[in-house]
């Protein structure tokens, strides 16, 4: 299983929600590259970013950012935040992505994420975000009426091969690992699944790494120094 620490992205520095509430943000680092350097040092090879002001408007405003960490990293970089059109899809993969994530478009626009599934093949995943089992949309502020069961199946259909799920309910909040949904999510759909929200500990990562998941995503844990980056990689392995 690989570790994906992650940066998310406002007004161009690294910060955290807590439990996806923009109005409980905590500013990590003015310095997001530096960050994602560090995570190379501590011998990640895969890292997560999210641009959280494009989630929430529809827009890409920390590309440069984005391409900064990509080109100075080293690392595969997975990015969402925003992507609501095919040509932002392409701006980030030219940015030096590795992968785009599509969430809400992909919930709200059925053409575009088969378009973007026949075009970008697997360099495109899709993030199906759940707040009281229902997919949440445009950077977790809005709830659609779609269930994780509903969605995983046409996502799966489309011939896509990543999906990063993550409970907002405990994204940020340092609870745990939701292991009975990804234990639920990981049976059928023959996606690689990437669990985000709440890995806070080794035995959260050990506890996923039993269920075979692609990956999972470290927030938090990994900026308060409560789980050391370093030590998890080798655990996940």
């Amino acid at each position: 299983m690989l570790i994906y620490p992650a940066i998310d992205l406002y007004e161009g520095k690294a910060v955290r929600l807590y439990r996806g509430d923009y109005a409980r943000m905590t500013v990590y680092s003015a310095h997001p590259v530096e960050v994602a350097r560090d995570f190379a040092r501590q011998g990640a090879t895969h890292m997560h970013v999210v641009d959280l002001e494009g989630a929430r408007g529809g827009s890409t405003p920390n590309l440069d950012t984005v391409r900064e960490i990509a080109r100075s990293s080293g690392l595969f970089v997975e990015c969402g935040g925003g992507l609501r059109s095919l040509e932002a899809v392409e701006a980030v993969l030219s940015a030096g992505a590795g992968r785009a994530i599509l969430g809400t478009a992909a919930v709200e626009d059925a053409q575009l994420l088969e378009t973007a599934a026949r075009e970008f093949g697997s360099r495109l995943a899709v993030g199906v975000d759940l707040r009281d089992g229902l997919v949440a949309v445009r950077g977790w502020t809005e709830t659609s009426s779609l269930t994780a069961e509903e969605f995983m199946p046409r996502i799966a259909a489309l011939g896509i091969g990543t999906v990063i799920c993550t409970d907002i309910s405990r994204d940020g909040a340092m609870s745990g690992a939701n292991t009975g949904l990804y234990r639920r999510l990981s049976r059928g759909f023959g996606v690689d699944l990437i669990a985000s929200g709440g890995v806070s500990s080794l035995e959260d990562v050990r506890a996923l790494r039993a269920l075979g998941l692609h990956g999972a995503i470290v927030g938090r844990a990994y900026y308060t120094g409560d789980m050391d980056l370093r030590e998890a990689i080798e655990v996940a392995r």
